[in-house]
């Protein structure tokens, strides 16, 4: 399965603006779309999906399993819904966002299985998950019988997740980062800003650049035309080995975490 390495992300994007946005995206030139249940905006996401002349095959979308819904009829149906809203016939990726290992009595293998029989009808291409720490995947993977095809997880130079990345990579496991930027964070770093110079390029392709060369497929948002554009050119800047280990000298460990830690991740 090849999943285009950019994308573009709907985090916060409501449900009125996601229309124009996806729309704005996909003209740019995005062939990966990331929404969510929890984000509120797939039937905006679908709406841009249904007006577009680019043929459905040749856009990758991804949608992910809100916190309330594991339990398996709550999965089915709330999946189905999903597809209803994003007016398609198949999702390429299905995640579950959060492990949630407080509620469900830490079972989310019963509702990855339930994942499992939307590949067997071609509902789902690839199913795969978000923010599972390296116990959470041990524990899936004893479990069930289709390998994630991607983690989605925190992951930018201040928080570069180094343990957990090269464990789903030693698993072929996919590596997917939410909030690439760092929430913007890292935009202002001096170091970025020195790249960045030295490269003819913003901050925020720097740090797309770093991802693209460490092997992460990255998802930045923006409702922006303008900015949308930048940020899709970071495909065309290569980093030098020494300004990639700058970067990666930045990495604040836990401390560069913006979100909630997995284990303790509790939002219902």
């Amino acid at each position: 399965m090849d999943i285009p390495q950019l994308g573009f992300g709907t985090y916060k994007i409501d449900n009125d603006a996601a229309p124009k946005a996806v729309a704005s995206a996909l003209e740019v030139g995005y062939r990966h779309i990331d929404t969510a249940q929890m984000y509120g905006n797939e039937a905006g996401v679908g709406r841009a999906l249904a007006a577009t002349d680019i043929p459905r095959e040749d856009i990758f979308v991804t949608t992910k399993l809100n916190t309330p819904n594991h339990r398996p009829d709550d999965v089915r149906r709330t999946f189905a819904q999903s597809l209803v809203d994003l007016q398609t016939d198949y999702v390429d990726l299905f995640l579950i966002h959060w492990p949630m290992p407080m509620f469900y009595g830490g079972d989310f293998i019963t509702t990855y299985r339930v994942m499992e029989e939307f590949v067997a009808s071609g509902q789902a291409r690839a199913i795969g998950v978000s923010n599972f720490e390296a116990h959470h995947l041990e524990k899936l993977l004893s479990g069930t019988s289709i390998l994630p095809a991607v983690n989605q997880i925190e992951l930018h130079p201040y928080f570069s997740n180094s343990e957990l990345a090269a464990f789903c990579s030693e698993r072929e496991i996919a590596v997917e980062a939410w909030s690439p930027l760092g929430r913007g964070g890292v935009l202002a770093d001096p170091v970025i800003g020195e790249v960045a110079a030295e490269a003819g390029a913003t901050p925020a392709q720097v740090v797309l650049a770093w991802h693209l060369a460490k092997g992460h497929i990255a998802i930045p948002k923006s409702v922006h035309v303008e900015r949308q554009k930048e940020n899709f050119s970071a495909q065309g800047l290569t980093l030098s080995a020494e300004q990639i280990e700058r970067i990666d000298a930045l990495d604040k460990g836990e401390p560069g975490r913006t979100g909630k830690h997995p284990d303790v991740f509790d939002r219902m």
